[in-house]
């Protein structure tokens, strides 16, 4: 039975386009969740490198900090800094790929899997300009910038592959499995 109201399809128990604000409060989930099992993550592979596991805050932080004194402002840095930018960057990151998502029908992303896809992309792209500035602002040697993006490199697939996730599940995305059965 497909009962249409506007922009809303009910067909198959499915809703084919979510509302705006739906998109982006599960972005905001998986973003959040994303951020936190990926530092988590991290945080457990720097311990057992032997690095502090405020490593990559620390980092980021000094980053800010570099980037804002060039533009002529004076920020105080280091890890609580980097955090506040992990934890308001991944949420952000995430409830634009929500609305993203529910605000353009022609998408075609309309199972779990090809979700997941394309959050890989969506965040690996968007995370090289935030990435570059630390080797670029902090002068990091040839084999920190290897360590620098091939880390981050597989800290932001397991973000995206939980953002993608959330947010898939969130908006009644079908699994592949589910689709060829019907």
């Amino acid at each position: 039975m497909d009962r249409s109201l506007q922009r809303f399809s009910f067909a198959e128990g499915h809703i084919q386009r979510a509302p705006l604000a739906r998109g982006m409060g599960w972005g905001l989930i998986g973003g959040l969740a994303g951020t936190l099992v990926m530092d988590i993550l991290l945080m457990g592979a720097l311990l057992a490198v032997g690095l502090p596991v405020s490593f990559c805050f620390s980092m980021v932080g000094d980053t800010l900090v570099r980037f804002f004194w060039l533009l002529g402002m004076h920020l105080a840095g280091g890890i609580p800094t980097g955090m506040l930018a992990h934890y308001l960057i991944g949420p952000l990151v995430g409830m634009l790929f929500g609305a993203a998502l529910t605000l353009f029908p022609a998408r075609r992303v309309d199972t779990i899997k090809k979700c997941i896809l394309v959050a890989i992309l969506y965040v690996e792209i968007l995370s090289q300009p935030l990435l570059a500035m630390a080797p670029l602002l902090l002068k990091m040697d040839q084999l920190t910038v290897r360590l620098w993006f091939g880390g981050s490199l597989i800290m932001h697939l397991i973000l995206a592959v939980i953002l993608g996730s959330i947010v898939g599940y969130g908006l009644r995305l079908s699994p592949l499995s589910q689709r060829r059965t019907q």
